[in-house]
């Protein structure tokens, strides 16, 4: 595989990936669980330009223009850059013959970014610890990590055929 085809590979992978993790996203929310508003990641990013990286509570803080749209282009973007991740970790070999394993453990490996970044910024505490439901939160937060290490394994081994 080129240097080219990586990328798209890489892409593919992180875009497919975060589709399988919307779609969970999609069916926790139908099933009563609450779930990320992206329109909270657009607004914590657009904080940024102010020097605000931290909230006490990110759904008081002022709305920015474009949050949505921007909360939805950095969740992909995450997606793609975990794909990254993975090929970087595991090798172009791992693009040639992926296995499911590599991608689950990836998958739930990158947890530490809600855990440990997002939610404190957001004013969840560390790993959701100031939640009404920490452990709950943590739990569903794992399963999502999880999927979208599913949502990694499955489009590449689609790119295969």
């Amino acid at each position: 595989m080129g240097m080219m085809n990586n990328i798209v590979a890489v892409l593919g992978i992180g875009i497919g990936a975060t589709l399988v993790m919307d779609v969970w996203t999609l069916i926790l929310k139908a099933m009563g669980f609450p779930t990320l508003n992206y329109a909270m990641v657009g607004r914590w990013v657009g904080h940024w330009r102010e020097g605000r990286f931290a909230h006490a509570h990110i759904a008081k803080a002022a709305p920015v223009n474009g949050e949505v749209a921007l909360g939805w282009i950095i969740h992909y973007v995450t997606g793609i850059v975990f794909a990254a991740v993975l090929v970087g970790v595991y090798g172009e070999a791992w693009l040639h013959n992926p296995t499911w394993l590599p991608a689950i453990i990836v998958g739930v490996a990158t947890v530490v970014m809600p855990w440990f970044v997002m939610q404190p910024a957001f004013g969840a505490g560390i790993a959701a610890s100031r939640t009404p439901a920490p452990w709950a939160s943590r739990l569903q937060s794992v399963a999502t990590h999880a999927v979208l290490g599913v949502g990694m394994y499955v489009p590449a081994v689609a790119l295969q055929a």
